[in-house]
């Protein structure tokens, strides 16, 4: 029966070419849609490592002034820190939770290296953002004189670098003139958002020379607007011609999220449309084989072939069709795993794969149904009749 589907088919293969092309280009969008969902699917049930709900960043720019920057950072960090609407306040690198910002670089311990997030940032980070010690602690004024620079890392870096190890106390370096001591470990800390990968990071502390102009404000429940611009308006009393904008951590999430689903809901409508082009396909492919076919049809059926073994008949050809199909678009997807590409898990991939065959084929079946159920319901009698 296998080889009579196959010869069916390859005696037709002029008029099942485009059809096999169309559900080949749907399987392969379908399982890059599939794999980036489960991708964010995934990174969104991890832990974000801190909390944004009642934190505001400030955005400083000194507009050409070079006259003791960090100092005036600093007084300003010291009169925020005044408020008593604030809870906490810290300087940081330009790279604030949810920001397109970054600052990466290779880090290496022994023979094992890998690519790391660096956050400058003060001692008070880990109260403003409320993040959680694995092991160790955030650096201190104890440290200030150490002869490494203290360094606090995440889980995901420990797992690059310190495999089965404990990293407190170890040395990292990026070069051979920087070298840093591993004083705590956080468990996450995922600055780009719920739906960005868990990657290594670093914390390292300001020096009193770094021109780093963020702040992140840790504010009192209930505190409004109101003192939000009375806040602006008195940092900008303390540095004439100065400029300072203040963002919700919870309004740059948003934003952030903004960014990650709409090229995922972009693909998902394309990918929608090609599948409805193809079940509009298989249906008009299969009206017009049991048009030219009632002959063979009602023979067939003459014959003592039952409704059911008809229509199973056109639903094994369409099978053979889509499984000739997925088969070319596999070999396309698993290129994906063995490559690593985008740096994804193999199971995400496989599993978009699983996925995106089933989605097919329950298409493929669903849309071939009613032709072939026609089919069946030929009456033997009248088909010869009329061939």
């Amino acid at each position: 029966m296998l080889r009579h589907f196959f010869t069916l088919i390859w005696n037709k293969r002029k008029t099942h070419a485009l059809l096999i092309v169309e559900i080949w280009a749907s399987f392969l969008v379908l399982f890059g849609v599939l794999t980036f969902l489960l991708s964010n699917l995934r990174n969104y049930r991890e832990p974000i490592g801190f909390s944004y709900e009642q934190v505001w960043s400030m955005e400083l720019t000194n507009n050409q002034d070079t006259t003791d920057v960090p100092a005036k950072v600093e007084s300003i960090l010291r009169r925020i820190r005044a408020y008593p609407e604030v809870e906490s306040a810290s300087r940081m690198s330009s790279n604030t939770p949810f920001t397109m910002n970054n600052m990466n670089n290779s880090v290496s311990y022994q023979n094992a290296s890998t690519l790391a997030e660096f956050y400058r940032t003060d001692e008070s980070l880990y109260r403003t953002l409320d993040i959680t010690m694995q092991k160790g602690r955030w650096f201190g004024p104890q440290d200030r004189s150490a002869r490494y620079t203290p360094l606090v890392i995440n889980q995901k870096l420990q797992e690059k670098l310190f495999p089965g190890e404990n990293p407190i106390g170890k040395t990292i370096k990026k070069d051979d003139t920087h070298f840093w001591k591993v004083v705590g470990v956080v468990e996450t800390f995922k600055g780009k958002g719920e739906y960005m990968n868990n990657t290594p990071a670093i914390f390292e502390p300001l020096t009193e020379k770094d021109w780093d102009m963020s702040i992140l404000i840790k504010t009192r429940p209930g505190t409004d607007a109101t003192f939000e611009a009375n806040l602006v308006k008195d940092v900008l009393a303390m540095v004439r011609n100065w400029g300072a904008e203040v963002t919700y951590l919870t309004e740059s999430r948003k934003t952030q999220h903004n960014l990650t689903l709409v090229p995922v809901i972009i693909f998902g409508i394309i990918s929608t449309f090609l599948l409805i082009n193809v079940g509009l396909g298989l249906f008009g492919v299969l009206n017009l084989n049991i048009a030219r076919r009632r002959g063979e049809i009602g023979l067939r059926r003459a014959m003592g072939a039952t409704e059911r073994s008809i229509s199973l008949q056109f639903l094994g050809e369409i099978w053979v069709l889509a499984s000739f199909s997925i088969l070319l678009g596999l070999l396309f997807a698993v290129q994906f795993p063995l490559l690593h590409v985008f740096d994804m898990d193999a199971g995400i991939y496989l599993l978009a794969m699983a996925v995106a065959v089933v989605v097919i084929y329950l298409i493929v079946t669903l849309c071939a149904w009613y032709p072939s159920r026609q089919a069946s319901l030929i009456a033997p009698a009248v088909a010869l009749h009329e061939d």
